[in-house]
């Protein structure tokens, strides 16, 4: 079986993705570094964070391949579902969470992470955000996703801002949506060392800010009247004051 972590962008997916990753490693299943390099799927998983990219039926049939000889391990994506990931999941082989945040937060915070990286010289997938405009457009195709995984079923849904201000009862459900023992001792160690604070400068979780209401000091009034209207179908529904 695969455990597949989907996020919105800079909606405090990499802190989703390890702590799923090492929940799971408490019931002995392989580590998808193990996974990347013994099956050769360089190609298919990013090495941070084993990045699937979209799910088409190529992609998910190779990482499938391990998934088959017996193997358990879990892996990143910020696309959106396909018919070959719901036939996965129908099938059993496919276990799906997925976190978001308010966008209008994440629009910010991928904008700002993909300038400072232009100005040390090593552009990332977010240094095309150059302006507003681009940054609301970027978001928008985002938001739809998240339009989309709303309407999927068996998927175990996350709000960054819960898991960042209620924290243990946003762990209690991704524990039993995950079939493990809260009361494990190895589950407790690594509920707590994922607390936030306490998870703050671990490598691979791409915290920077992850301020709540960010943007509302950032962006101009113009702006802001810009987001609404863009944003204004989409915000009740994600649970986010307009």
């Amino acid at each position: 079986m695969i455990v597949l972590s989907i996020g919105m962008p800079r909606a405090g997916s990499g802190w989703h993705y390890n702590l799923i990753h090492d929940l799971m490693a408490t019931t002995g299943c392989a580590d998808a570094r193990d996974i990347r390099e013994k099956y050769r799927l360089q190609s298919i998983l990013t090495e941070v964070n084993f990045n699937i990219g979209v799910l088409s039926a190529r992609r998910l049939g190779m990482v499938m391949i391990p998934a088959l000889m017996g193997n358990t391990f879990v892996i990143k994506a910020h696309a959106g579902p396909t018919s070959t990931s719901r036939l996965l999941q129908r099938l059993g082989m496919l276990r799906i969470t997925y976190i978001y945040r308010d966008p209008r937060d994440a629009m910010l915070s991928a904008f700002e992470y993909g300038q400072r990286a232009l100005q040390k010289g090593r552009p990332n997938a977010f240094s095309h955000l150059t302006d507003f405009d681009k940054s609301l457009a970027f978001i928008m195709d985002y938001v739809r996703i998240w339009d989309r995984w709303m309407g999927e079923k068996d998927v175990l849904t996350a709000r960054y801002e819960d898991l960042l201000m209620n924290y243990d009862h946003e762990v209690n459900r991704l524990v039993g949506f995950l079939d493990l023992n809260g009361d494990s001792p190895e589950v407790q160690k690594v509920t707590a060392s994922y607390r936030p604070g306490a998870a703050e400068g671990q490598q691979g979780l791409h915290f920077y800010k992850g301020k709540i209401g960010r943007f509302r000091e950032s962006y101009s009034a113009q702006e802001q009247a810009m987001l609404k209207e863009k944003l204004g179908p989409y915000l009740p529904r994600m649970g986010y004051e307009e």
